[in-house]
């Protein structure tokens, strides 16, 4: 099947590979809502800011296109990285204030090479939505933002998290855990239930909750917390206090594994 020629509405999934039942969720949502689905897979060097990190990023295109064919999608597109970034490319698409922290203030440049891969795709296959999880809220927000911006008409879907059986987030980073670090990751997600459960008994105070966060995470030795985060739900500026929507997040290393997780509050 040519695109051109594809039934709409288009529903895309953007990936870099390696799926799970993460992203089969997500094409299961384009295939309800879209006449024709389309899952893009491309491991984007221009959002690594460290190469060893891109070099062992899994990768497994004959697994992933079987999966996809199994979720009933209409269209893979896996290109070359000269596909997508041809001789004398020299664009970027950098998204403004959303982009600054948390995951931008950990990995700069992260969301710039987010913003450009995602806005060719955008322009390639000429979606009506676009699907991503909200595992990276921050990522969806950034999206959103640029989508606005640049008046790209594809509207961006936020699905929720897809989980293991103890609370950790599918990831395809969770393949890199030994054993000892798959047995402690699922003290993010503890730590965020814990967290919103001082904040439904009542605290308001952000610190606090951040401190909630903190101490949940001391508990597993194993955990090296990058950072914690209680920030308002649309500017991700940090709060003093928490009066309306706000977004838990946390980032933690398990030996040269990095996860987040987070959690929405209202």
């Amino acid at each position: 099947m040519a695109l051109g020629a594809s039934p709409r509405p288009i529903g895309l999934v953007p990936t870099m590979g390696w799926l799970h039942a993460g992203h089969r969720a997500l094409m299961a949502r384009a295939r309800a809502e879209s006449a024709t689905t389309v899952v893009t897979i491309f491991v984007n060097p221009r959002q690594f800011s460290e190469p060893t990190d891109l070099a062992r990023y899994p990768r497994n295109e004959a697994r992933d296109v079987e999966i996809c064919t199994a979720e009933g999608v209409d269209l893979v597109f896996a290109p070359p990285v000269d596909e997508v970034y041809p001789p004398g490319f020299d664009t970027v698409v950098s998204v403004g204030a959303i982009a600054q922290p948390l995951e931008g203030a950990a990995r700069p440049g992260h969301f710039d090479g987010v913003a450009t891969v995602v806005a060719i795709l955008f322009n390639l296959v000429r979606a009506e939505r676009a699907y991503f999880g909200q595992k990276d809220a921050q990522q969806v927000a950034v999206i959103r933002r640029m989508a606005i911006d640049l008046a790209i008409p594809t509207e961006i879907v936020s699905c929720p998290t897809i989980r293991e059986p103890d609370g950790l987030a599918m990831s395809s980073r969770n393949v890199h855990l030994s054993p000892e670090e798959r047995a402690a990751a699922p003290v993010l997600r503890q730590a965020l239930l814990a967290t919103r459960q001082v904040w439904e008994n009542g605290e308001r105070s952000a610190d606090a909750l951040r401190a909630r966060m903190r101490a949940g995470l001391s508990e597993e030795p194993l955990a090296n917390v990058e950072y914690v985060s209680c920030a308002d739900a649309a500017t991700l500026a940090e709060l003093d206090r928490v009066d309306g929507p706000a977004l838990l997040s946390l980032a933690v290393r398990f030996g040269s594994t990095r996860l987040i997780d987070n959690e929405p509050l209202g």
